[in-house]
Order: structure tokens, then C-alpha cells, then sequence
């Protein structure tokens, strides 16, 4: 039935909702009973809010990604990924992924406050599918998430969910991968780890970090607050990787995920200007950095 309903609906209006490039507001009240109603979004994140869920919503998410350096340098086509993160009261709808003519649930009714990733390659054809469920009464249901979308993750993006893999997320990186999170993560920080703190339910460990010097970060994730002096944050990654605290100095790198600092590198800082005084020596450092 729900195959039936998805398909029906392809020649759906849009209507009954406010959109733009990035986000979409609208109500089922003003929706026709049995219809899916066809949405197609444009930007790298955004969200959608749908009130008294009824019927269902197609939503086609083709974001204007810039070429990756795999793409440039010749290299096999990357994959898109997006990742999609229920508000927390998440009721009225189950939503599911669309592609090639099947359906996988990613967010049950009422489910928990996770990001869910997936990943395509660019020829394929993936929408996400979001079906009303049968309710008494629907004045109090909203069915709410944000999405981001990427064609430049790396190959072992650290994200709290295990629809990428486990596969690798928690290894060392190699030399390249820390030359290469340098030069392209949201956020390098240079610090030592003050605590470490586990949350089973987001299956989420939470680095609270002092900075010693702040290379970049593209939103103020590290603000005064720590000892003297140092500015403070916090950085997550998966529960399974095991961190624990540790005395030196580390280059801590990553990656904005809704909001939050997600752990990509961290290798210790006289491990990294050994690295990077190596690369320089053979001309293969991708970036200039300053070491000291």
C-alpha cells in the first residue's frame, strides 16, 4: 500500500506550504486526502516542519554541491551523503529513503534524537519519502528534521551513526588523511584534552577540550570560558571509538554536523610537525601551515 501511495502520487501539485531554496513549512489540513504532495530542495542544509501530518510528502533533495578534488583531479566519481537529524518531538509520520524503486525506514514514528547518514552516488535517483501515520487526533503532531548534504566528506567521515559504516571511523588516521584534515576540516585546534564524558543514549563520547592556539574554525566553536587565558569547547565522536584522556598536546580536527564539533584527526602535535616537516622536505605538503 505504501508502494501504491508513493507512486500515485508522482503527478501531485505542489501546494500547501511555504518554500524556499533550503527549507519547507506547510500543513497536511490543506493537502487532499491520499495525496502525496511533491517537494524538491536545493541547498546543503536546511529543514522541514509538517504539521497535522495527513497523506505524504515526496521530497527530492539536489543540492548544488562544487566539484571535489576527486572529481578534478580525474578521480572516480565521490558519493553524496546526507544526513538527517528528527527535532525532538518528531511525531505523525515515518519517513523513509527512496531509491531505485525500493524503500529503506530511516525514522520510525517518535524516533530517537539520532542523525541518520546515507550515501548515493550522483547518477542515482534517491527522494525521501515521508508517510502520515494513522492518528486519532493529529492537532498535536508535527513531523520536523534538519538535513545536511556533502560531496566532500571524506572517505572515513567520524558521524554519530552507523548507517556509513563502523568500518574505519575509529583507526588512526594515516599521514595523508592528517595532511589533508589540515588543509579541509571546519576546525583546527591546537590543545590537550581537559575531560571526557560518555552519553549511551546518543551513543555519543564528548571531548571537552582547553585550546593552546586556534588555526581555524569556521564558526566560534572555542570560546573563552576554560583555564585563563584559553578559550574551551567540546568535540564529539561515536561512542564504539573509545576515547579516553590523555596527557600532550594534540591537533585536534573535524567537522561541523548539525551545529556540533565531530572528531576527524587528532594526532599528537609532535607526531604532526614530524609529518608536516617530512611532507614539506618532498613537496607534498597540499597546504602551508604554520609549525612550531
Amino acid at each position: 500500500a505504501l508502494r501504491a501511495l508513493c507512486l500515485a502520487g508522482l503527478g501531485a501539485a505542489i501546494g500547501g506550504g511555504a518554500a524556499d531554496q533550503c527549507s519547507w513549512r506547510g500543513s497536511g489540513l490543506s493537502q487532499e486526502a491520499g495525496s502525496v504532495e511533491q517537494l524538491s530542495l536545493h541547498c546543503a542544509e536546511g529543514s522541514l516542519e509538517w504539521l497535522y501530518p495527513t497523506g505524504a510528502l515526496r521530497l527530492r533533495l539536489a543540492p548544488r554541491l562544487p566539484p571535489t578534488s576527486a572529481a578534478v583531479k580525474g578521480g572516480s566519481a565521490p558519493h553524496v551523503t546526507a544526513c538527517i537529524k528528527p527535532s525532538g518531538t518528531f511525531r505523525g509520520a515515518q519517513l523513509y529513503l527512496e531509491r531505485e524503486g525500493g524503500l529503506e525506514l530511516l525514522l520510525p514514528e517518535a524516533p530517537r534524537p539520532h542523525a541518520r547518514c546515507f550515501s548515493w552516488l550522483p547518477q542515482e535517483k534517491v527522494a525521501l519519502f515521508l508517510q502520515a501515520t494513522p492518528q486519532p487526533d493529529i492537532s498535536r503532531r508535527i513531523a520536523a528534521f534538519r538535513y545536511e548534504l556533502r560531496g566532500d566528506w571524506l572517505a572515513r567521515p567520524a558521524l554519530p551513526t552507523a548507517s556509513l559504516g563502523a568500518e574505519g571511523s575509529c583507526r588512526p588516521c594515516n599521514d595523508t588523511e592528517i595532511l589533508m584534515a589540515i588543509c579541509t576540516s571546519d576546525f583546527v585546534i591546537r590543545g590537550s584534552i581537559r575531560s571526557v564524558s560518555n552519553d549511551a543514549e546518543l551513543q555519543e563520547s564528548i571531548i571537552g577540550v582547553s585550546a593552546t592556539r586556534i588555526h581555524r574554525q569556521k564558526f566560534p566553536l572555542f570560546q573563552a570560558g576554560g583555564r585563563p587565558g584559553r578559550p574551551a569547547g567540546s568535540i564529539r565522536t561515536p561512542l564504539r571509538c573509545g576515547v579516553r584522556p590523555g596527557p600532550g598536546t594534540f591537533l585536534f580536527t573535524g567537522w561541523l554536523h548539525f551545529g556540533e564539533a565531530w572528531l576527524s584527526c587528532a594526532p599528537r602535535y609532535r607526531d604532526f610537525q614530524r609529518i608536516y616537516r617530512g611532507a614539506q622536505r618532498t613537496h607534498q605538503n597540499p597546504c602551508e601551515f604554520p609549525v612550531d
